[in-house]
């Protein structure tokens, strides 16, 4: 997380010399009590926990994830981490932002119940690789736990909704932004390649998360599915092929309380038909 690195290591010089405690130590005696996904989440997050503590001398993050090893041991699904939270290299911020979001949809699908231990796996290893990529200085240890995150994804795989509906794809917007990325233009370029070989039109369907008014979030969805259209025609797909809605916050990948901002509902949807 967005940290200061030399109070860390101050901290850990402390540490050190026997001043100073962490969460972790208080992890030992804990006994889980919730389902078999949080007390999963309790022994990933505890892992991760005595890992940054003891081995990497990291005391920030061992307290990051000490904490929210304590929250799933009392039952409570913690969310994945929240990418705004983290100072991450900025070429990396559409693929964990991809990367996010499919978890937050199996995990919306039903994987905490179906797969418990390995949706456990897949959301810790997920938060390993942010807090990796946010140090960005280990490529094995940043690799490491990418590969484990896909890895466990796969297993998940027959929820994924990509699976189910191949005629779909999803580009992702930042927050309160209607700027297709580079990841963006890769997807619009493989929906182009297979409306080329299959000869199908564009329905483009902004959406928007719940931060912000219904108004302006209708509004904002629009300008994402007519950004997306934009993009298509600069490529040469005719504009007559394209149909362009907007549904705002009114029909959200992932449900949120109001005032909420997820990654994975700042989306256009593109179908081919």
């Amino acid at each position: 997380m967005v940290k200061t690195k030399i109070l860390g290591a101050l901290a850990a010089i402390t540490l050190l010399a026997g001043c100073v405690g962490t969460k972790t130590e208080t992890l030992g005696d804990v006994e889980p009590s919730g389902s078999a996904f949080t007390n999963a989440l309790f022994s990933e997050y505890k892992a991760l926990a005595e890992f940054e503590a003891y081995e990497m001398y990291d005391w920030i993050d061992a307290d990051y994830f000490a904490d929210k090893a304590a929250r799933a041991a009392g039952g409570e699904a913690v969310e994945p981490a929240v990418l705004e939270n983290w100072d991450l290299p900025a070429e990396h911020v559409d693929e964990l932002t991809t990367a996010r979001a499919a978890l937050v949809a199996a995990l919306n699908a039903g994987a905490t119940t179906r797969k418990p231990e390995t949706a456990a796996l897949a959301q810790a290893k997920f938060d390993c690789w942010v807090e990796q990529q946010e140090e960005n200085f280990q490529p094995d240890h940043i690799a490491a736990c990418k590969d484990a995150f896909w890895a466990a994804m796969k297993e998940l795989e027959p929820q994924a909704p990509a699976a189910v509906i191949p005629a779909t794809y999803t580009i992702l917007f930042a927050f309160d932004s209607a700027v297709v990325t580079d990841l963006g233009m890769k997807i619009i370029d493989a929906a182009i390649k297979e409306a080329t070989r299959t000869g199908a039109s564009f329905a483009l369907t902004g959406h928007a998360d719940r931060s912000g008014s219904e108004d302006y979030n209708m509004k904002l969805s629009l300008r994402r599915a007519e950004a997306a259209r934009d993009v298509l025609v600069a490529k040469g797909v005719e504009a007559s092929k394209i149909s362009v809605a907007a549904r705002g916050e009114s029909e959200p990948a992932v449900p949120t309380a109001d005032g909420v901002r997820e990654q994975a509902n700042r989306r256009v949807e593109i179908l081919l038909q």
